[in-house]
């Protein structure tokens, strides 16, 4: 009697956990889900006095364990130009790891070469996706600064709130580091925390060690404003003396230096003693102001003095108030 056998190994089945909801994104990494059953069955056929026969083994199961990565990337596409207040950083952080797992974020300001440290105000979420930092519509993050649990392969748009110095100067640069953690843990690639997985699955740690930090950073955007006043005079004999009855005229420039801009410039003066304001002379830039309070940007009294709003001023500009006065007699 002859018996022919021939064996067979074969994968049943792969069973996959329920993916996890929210911030899931499209599958990017290799490798098998965490918590995938993974079934393997082997066959042997052979025949049997002329009777073809099958049997099986018993079947193996392997759960898939969890691998914890992360990395953390600055979305900014270099120095942010920053003027003197508040300013924010964006950064993405993904989990690279094969099952959900969430992060503690964790903001650094003092990084070694800053030229001068921001203030962290706070640490927020992308609520809605659209990647840019909305006041009261994305979610602030309490602490310990920890974001939600994340799908693999999931991303996350963190925005670092910062508050840049009133001791910055222009062009001044800073960076900010952001540091990611997996909550269950971190370590040498291949440290493992028993049973802490999906599904009862062990975690383990991934290349980068469970952990990841990127920097963004700011350049300091100030620009400042230097007035500089000069006179003019003319007698009434057609000299230039400082005698009664003389015409006095002023002018204030306003020169804008550093970079951005200034806002809600105004400049004001008085109306020297000894002296009466000559009506009409206001202007700005040659252009002529009334003196009353109207549409146009100055007023001017003998009481009050002048005032002339300029308003916005980028750096490199210079505007010129004038008036004139007499010299009591």
């Amino acid at each position: 009697m002859t018996t022919h056998a021939r064996f067979y190994a074969s994968f049943a089945t792969i069973i996959a956990p329920a993916m996890l909801a929210g911030y899931a994104a499209p599958a990017l990494a290799e490798g098998v889900t965490a918590g995938t059953l993974i079934k393997n069955t082997a066959t042997a056929e052979f025949d049997e006095a002329g009777t073809p026969r099958t049997v099986n083994s018993n079947t193996v199961t392997v759960r898939v364990d969890e691998l914890l990565d992360v990395t953390v990337t600055s979305l900014d596409t270099g120095p942010i130009s920053a003027r003197r207040g508040d300013a924010v950083l964006t950064f993405e952080l993904t989990n690279q790891g094969n099952g959900p797992e969430a992060f503690r974020l964790t903001p650094d300001a003092a990084v070694a070469g800053n030229d001068f440290d921001v203030t962290i105000r706070a640490v927020a979420i992308d609520s809605n996706n659209n990647g840019t930092y909305e006041d009261g519509v994305d979610q602030i993050l309490t602490t310990p600064l920890t974001t939600p649990v994340l799908a693999a392969d999931a991303r996350l748009t963190v925005f670092v709130l910062v508050t840049v110095p009133d001791g910055a100067t222009d062009g001044q640069t800073s960076n900010v580091a952001l540091g990611a953690q997996a909550v269950t843990g971190t370590g040498a690639p291949g440290t493992t925390f028993a049973g802490a997985g999906v599904d009862g699955s062990d975690a383990v740690v991934g290349t980068t060690g469970a952990l990841a930090t990127a920097r963004g950073a700011l350049v300091s955007a100030v620009a400042s404003v230097q007035l500089v006043k000069s006179v003019s005079l003319r007698d009434p004999f057609g000299g230039t003396s400082a005698v009664p009855g003389a015409t006095a005229t002023f002018t204030i420039e306003a020169n804008v230096s550093g970079s951005g801009s200034v806002a809600n410039l105004v400049v004001t003066d008085i109306i020297p003693a000894g002296t009466t304001y000559v009506p009409g002379s206001l202007a700005l830039d040659a252009g002529g102001l009334t003196d009353t309070a109207d549409a146009d940007a100055g007023t001017a009294s003998n009481t009050d003095g002048i005032s002339v709003t300029i308003g916005d001023a980028p750096a490199g500009s210079r505007r010129a108030v004038t008036f004139k006065v007499t010299i009591d007699n």
